[in-house]
């Protein structure tokens, strides 16, 4: 990926983390930022050494960045978006990592054909 569609910076991680959305399931977490005023989506990688070793860590994160690439089409623009691999993230496939990551993003409303689920909150 190009440099300008990565988040490398702590605060820039760090602002994500406090005013983004976050969604989860079982292997990944997605914190999603809105930024308007940008052309272009930005992704930010975190796999910790809970996950592995370094072939494994990396081998995570360029499924996570192979998968980004091809739902290019389907992700909307002006958003930043961090993920963070869960321990179960080590032992998948790309397309169990690509599924996945599209069903967190059909979870968050990040996916352009998909909704967000509504949350039903009851008292």
């Amino acid at each position: 990926m190009k440099k300008k569609f990565r988040i490398k910076k702590n605060e820039e991680f760090q602002l994500v983390f406090h005013k983004g959305e976050s969604f989860a399931n079982r292997q990944f977490v997605i914190y999603i930022l809105d930024k308007q005023e940008q052309d272009f989506f930005r992704i930010g990688l975190s796999v910790s050494k809970k996950i592995g070793n370094a072939v494994i860590r990396n081998q995570v994160k360029r499924y996570i960045r192979q998968a980004f690439l091809e739902l290019n089409e389907s992700i909307p623009v002006g958003k930043d978006y961090v993920i963070i691999a869960r321990k179960p993230a080590a032992d998948m496939t790309f397309s169990e990592v690509k599924s996945s990551l599209m069903h967190v993003l059909r979870r968050a409303g990040a996916l352009k054909n998909g909704q967000r689920k509504k949350k039903n909150i009851t008292s």
